[in-house]
């Protein structure tokens, strides 16, 4: 049909130029990050004609363009405050003792030595970015201070900025505190601990049973994937382990889930939502929706009801706040450089490059696509394709450019595929099947018609790894093949400009995605609106979590951790 030739053509992998200059690209910590790249001109780099790549940051997008770039014409630098890469998906499953820390780590330098890219590393923060004077300043990491010598600054020529983001607090007094977040390996471990310890607590034995009761009280703020994820492993953890650890307290235990919504796991089909909540009131723990934290204090957790508008506050041994990501300061910092406040995020183009900043290039959970929409171009469409100016469009003069109008605005292609295009669909139809063109034409009132609600489609991509490592992966196959990219462009046409784009721009696959809700049993939603929910989906979670893991190392590992959990139960230890 005559819509699988420009999905094939937009899918085409993206050309590499050799020589553009140098390079910067700021990897995530936090889970996303990568970079992307610039029709600026090279900067001179001194005496070296290698151009500089530094990548600061070893998250998601960082270690997924390491490990795809081929590209021996680059200088590659990364500085990260982590001297490793962290698989966060198996985070949750950290805190309740199933996985140990170590098996989802793998250091970067392992990565790169063994991709056999020539790479520099130095664990530091970066906390300021020069746009004007193409500089990042660093700052060592509190153990690797030396006195006098703790900061520096990495020159670049191409900056990337890919630094992941932070735990949202929405600025509710006492989360800072009071609350564990659920964003690096060292919060998994503290959390680890923090339940052993709140167990320990309350087997005390000159306790009454309402401190008891308030010591193992746990809640968890957030009905996303993560706080529903931490929610059943810690469910999970209590009665298939520490019950049997603890008989004097197992009948105390309480397990709360807040959240603001009307849903939990929102972003989900409608029955894994209804699965999982009704799954969570048959085994104990309290949902709560339309629950919103107004304030935590170190003893006690206030909401407010949104349906009747109450305030409500209750005693707590732990909370974990699972709320969502905010901005990192050093972007903040930055976006208000470039005057981007009124965003919650680095805003970019389709080829991820940063608005206003020719060189510098944003990727992962610290950015968001800024996708031009098809109405402010609309005219500019038209005259594109209408190249003898005869104020119509024949159905061959539509089917020219339709590959290169859905490839620039993807939310066209959301709409095309639900059919609402009838006049122009059906024109191109008739066209394919009759092997010819047909007389009918459209003129600009009914081309602005037929696409006046695509724009509705657009939807900002989700923060997550499979997003971030999809990004970093794009950047490397860019680096890989500019040069070829250079000498025939292929992306798609420039609908304000002459000739065509260098690059096509970056598409995001969406390969399904899971929500272990404990007991063995997972919710999958994968591709083409299929929808399991039991323990097939968890086998299934299983695997492909297993096959995704960054080396054989980490894939034994974490195997290993798995068979130890099914034959000797969950570590109990504060280790």
């Amino acid at each position: 049909m005559w819509r699988s030739s420009f999905y094939q053509r937009a899918s085409r992998v993206f050309n590499d130029h050799p020589t553009v200059a140098r390079l910067l690209v700021v990897v995530s910590v936090s889970g996303g990050g990568v970079a992307a790249f610039s029709d600026a001109k090279p900067v001179s780099g001194g005496d070296s004609k290698k151009k500089k790549v530094v990548v600061i940051g070893t998250g998601w997008a960082g270690t997924s363009f390491l490990k795809t770039l081929k590209n021996d014409s680059y200088q590659v630098e990364i500085v990260s405050p982590r001297n490793y890469f962290a698989f966060t998906p198996l985070l949750p499953s950290v805190t309740c003792g199933t996985v140990e820390a170590r098996s989802i780590v793998e250091p970067i330098r392992t990565i790169v030595r063994k991709k056999g890219l020539e790479a520099k590393f130095t664990e530091a923060e970066c906390y300021k970015i020069d746009p004007v004077g193409r500089k990042v300043y660093c700052r060592a990491a509190p153990q690797k201070n030396v006195e006098g010598k703790e900061e520096f600054t990495v020159d670049y020529d191409y900056l990337v900025i890919a630094m992941g983001a932070r735990s949202n607090t929405f600025n509710t007094p006492g989360v800072v505190e009071n609350c564990h977040f659920l964003k690096e390996i060292e919060d998994g471990q503290r959390i680890r601990r923090s339940v052993i310890n709140c167990f320990e607590k309350a087997s005390l034995p000159n306790l009454t049973e309402e401190e008891r009761k308030k010591i193992l009280h746990f809640v968890v703020v957030g009905g996303g994937p993560s706080g529903v994820e931490f929610a059943a492993e810690l469910h999970d953890l209590v009665n298939e382990d520490l019950a049997k650890i603890y008989p004097a307290v197992k009948g105390l235990v309480r397990i709360t889930l807040l959240e603001a919504g009307d849903h939990i796991l929102n972003m989900f089909d409608k029955r894994i939502t209804e699965f999982a909540e009704w799954k969570f009131g048959r085994e104990g723990i309290d949902v709560k929706t339309g629950s919103m934290v107004v304030k935590v204090t170190d003893k006690e957790i206030s909401t407010k009801e949104r349906a009747t508008g109450e305030l409500v506050s209750v005693p707590y041994g732990m909370v974990v706040w699972s709320t969502g990501i905010g901005t990192r300061p050093v972007v903040a910092e930055f976006m208000k450089q470039i005057g981007q406040t009124s965003r919650r995020a680095l805003a970019t183009d389709e080829w991820l490059r940063v608005e206003g900043c020719d060189n510098i290039y944003a990727l992962g959970d610290c950015a968001t696509i800024n996708q031009r929409k098809v109405m402010e171009d609309i005219l500019a469409i038209f005259s594109k394709a209408d190249k003898n100016n005869t104020g119509k469009l024949s159905a061959k003069d539509f089917q020219e450019v339709i590959h290169d109008i859905v490839e620039r605005y993807p939310q066209l292609e959301i709409y095309l595929k639900r059919k609402q295009l009838k006049n122009i669909v059906e024109l191109l139809k008739k066209a394919h099947e009759t092997d010819k063109m047909s007389d009918e034409t459209i003129d600009i009132d009914k081309f602005k018609a037929a696409l006046s609600q695509a724009d509705a489609q657009m939807k900002n991509l989700p923060a997550t790894a499979q997003v971030a490592a999809q990004q970093g992966s794009y950047l490397a196959d860019c680096f890989n093949r500019m040069e070829q990219c250079e000498t025939y462009p292929e992306g798609p046409l420039r609908f304000r400009g002459t000739g065509r784009h260098r690059f096509h721009p970056f598409r995001y696959r969406h390969f399904g995605q899971f929500a272990p809700l404990g007991g063995e049993q997972t919710a999958a939603q994968l591709p083409g609106d299929f929808v399991n929910i039991g323990y097939s989906s968890q086998w299934l979670w299983y695997s492909v979590y297993a096959s995704k893991l960054v080396s054989w190392r980490t894939r034994f590992l974490v195997i290993s951790d798995w068979t130890r959990r099914f034959v000797f139960g969950r570590d109990s230890s504060r280790i």
